[in-house]
C-alpha cells in the first residue's frame, strides 16, 4: 500500500459538496451537517480519489480534501476491518463473513490503482470504509488537519488535458510505501 505519510500521520482523501468540504478545510473538523450515521470512505491514493470524483467535477464531490489522520487511528481501522466481499479462504462460509461484515466498524475494498489518465493499473489500491465507532473516532480523535486540495486537483487535471503528463506527475502528492507490521493486512486479503 502506498500513501503520503509521516512518522505519526497518514493522508487520506475524500470529496464532498462545497457546503461540507469548505467548512471542514477552514476549521479542521467536519461541520455538524456531515452525516455521522452513514459509512464514509477514505482513500490513501490521490489518483484513485481523482478517479472517484472526476478530478473534483462530479456532482456532490466538487471539494477534494486531504485529511491528515493519526497512523494509530488508521491502523486501528485496518485491524478492525472486514473485507467488503466474501473470500472463502479467509472467511469460511458466507454466513460467517456476513456476520463479521455487519459487526465490523470498518471495511476494506481493493480496487485497481489509477494512472494520470485515470486508467486502471495492474495493482490494487485500498479504500477504507468507516462506520459507527470508526466514523466517530475518525471525526473526533484521528484528524490532525484537513486541507482543500481542489486547486491542486484542477491544476494536475489541466496539465493532463494539455498533454503535459511529466508536469502533471511532478505536481502529484508524494506517495510511498506505507509501513505496516508483517501480516497486518492478512485478514484483508493482502
Amino acid at each position: 500500500m502506498r500513501a503520503r505519510h509521516t512518522e505519526s500521520t497518514i493522508t487520506v482523501y475524500q470529496a464532498y459538496r462545497p457546503e461540507i468540504g469548505g467548512p471542514a478545510a477552514r476549521t479542521g473538523r467536519f461541520p455538524s451537517s456531515w452525516k455521522r450515521d452513514r459509512m464514509t470512505w477514505i482513500k490513501p491514493s490521490f489518483l484513485w480519489m481523482m478517479y472517484r470524483c472526476g478530478w473534483g467535477t462530479k456532482e456532490g464531490q466538487e471539494t477534494v480534501l486531504a485529511v491528515e489522520i493519526s497512523r494509530s487511528g488508521f491502523q486501528w481501522a485496518l485491524r478492525n476491518a472486514c473485507l467488503s466481499h466474501h473470500v472463502p479462504e479467509l472467511h469460511g462460509d458466507q454466513a460467517a463473513w456476513k456476520r463479521r461484515l455487519r459487526d465490523a466498524p470498518a471495511r476494506v475494498q481493493w480496487d485497481p490503482e489509477r494512472d494520470l489518465h485515470l486508467n486502471p493499473l495492474p495493482y490494487r489500491s485500498l479504500q477504507l470504509g468507516l462506520a459507527g465507532e470508526a466514523t466517530a473516532r475518525y471525526a473526533d480523535e484521528w484528524i490532525v488537519g484537513i486541507e482543500d486540495v481542489t486547486p491542486l486537483a484542477a491544476e494536475i487535471h489541466a496539465r493532463v488535458r494539455a498533454g503535459e503528463p511529466e508536469r502533471a506527475a511532478q505536481l502529484l502528492p508524494e506517495e510511498r510505501p506505507y509501513p505496516l507490521d508483517p501480516g497486518a493486512l492478512g485478514h484483508l486479503g493482502a
